[in-house]
């Protein structure tokens, strides 16, 4: 099959298209051709040698798709050939084939197309996961979303909004990214380089009035984010994007509010988490995608020949939502 290779996995590495070996299939596996993926800031990550993909895993770059069912495991009792499904990978969705454990796959809604189904699986699972399965959020519960422009954090959004009611606040750095948090239901939208967050925070909203913060970025919010949780706060960090090592650290906060601080990663997960999740996800997500109350938000879509421009542009953090692959 054709699928998108790394050359020199370095600061100096390209793309190409070439072939390969088709992916392993086994009983409880379906193969996917591809018609859409999507990208994430561990493709920009991993082709530089800075984020392997986990034992076992497919080495071509790629952590979510959504095509057509081309063939079934000799156990598998869910799906048919020509079924239309989408799903979250631990690789190889940067391809003209995936393999996928049938219990992974979710059925697309009849009324999305292939690209939006490939813009949902890895942003809004790890959305989910940190808001429902880490950080427990409640109904009316008040959310702090940074990085709110992103594939996650608009996804976030909409999950705290439509399935919690909550009350969200959310960070960005460009206006239209705020104006797009303001539209997806965020509360309170802030611009973290022209405002302090927590000041702002501590007037429209309260003291100590944040019960979940999920968080990116790491080192520079560290002490705002102190300021502004509540009692038995929880705190969820998926990235550092601004760095990981805090000066003039006191954890007294941490025992005075009786916070909970997590990190967690989705794709090193075992694949039994990830078919629960998949699973939870769905008995309580893929219904409101039908009825449009969910939607990714999809920034652009380029061709996969031209997966080197889509990059780019992730990488200088021009995209609202999600980039999306397609012509495979």
């Amino acid at each position: 099959m054709q699928a998108i290779q790394v050359i020199n996995n370095d600061e100096q590495n390209t793309l190409e298209i070439g072939t390969v070996p088709d992916p392993e299939f086994s009983a409880k596996t379906i193969r996917v051709k591809i018609k859409a993926t999507a990208l994430n800031r561990a493709d920009l990550l991993q082709r530089t040698g800075n984020y392997p993909p986990p034992k076992g895993a497919s080495e071509i770059l790629g952590l979510e798709m959504a095509g057509i069912v081309e063939k079934v495991g000799n156990e598998v009792t869910k799906w048919n050939l020509g079924d239309r499904v989408f799903g979250l990978l631990a690789g190889g969705g940067y391809a003209e084939y995936c393999t996928i454990h049938e219990d992974m796959a979710m059925e697309i809604p009849e009324n999305l197309p292939f690209d939006k189904a490939a813009a949902i699986p890895e942003t809004f699972l790890t959305a989910f996961q940190a808001l429902d399965w880490l950080g427990k959020l409640q109904e009316k519960e008040t959310v702090l979303i940074h990085a709110a422009g992103s594939g996650v954090g608009t996804s976030a959004i909409q999950l705290a909004h439509h399935l919690y009611d909550a009350q969200i606040i959310a960070t960005a750095g460009k206006q239209h990214k705020l104006d797009a948090a303001k539209e997806l239901g965020a509360n309170f939208a802030y611009n973290y380089k022209q405002q302090n967050y927590a000041e702002e925070i501590i007037s429209d909203v309260g003291p100590d009035s944040v019960d979940v913060v999920v968080d990116f970025i790491g080192k520079p919010y560290w002490h705002k984010n102190m300021e502004v949780m509540a009692m038995d706060g929880r705190v969820v960090y998926l990235s550092f994007l601004g760095g990981h090592k805090i000066e003039e650290l006191s954890l007294i906060p941490i025992l005075r509010k009786r916070l909970s601080i997590m990190g967690s990663t989705l794709r090193n997960r075992s694949e039994q988490y990830k078919i629960d999740l998949t699973k939870d996800f769905a008995q309580k997500a893929l219904s409101l995608f039908r009825t449009g109350t969910l939607s990714p938000v999809i920034d652009s879509t380029f061709d996969w020949t031209d997966t080197e421009q889509a990059h780019q542009r992730m990488q200088n953090n021009k995209n609202t939502g999600k980039i999306v692959l397609t012509g495979m």
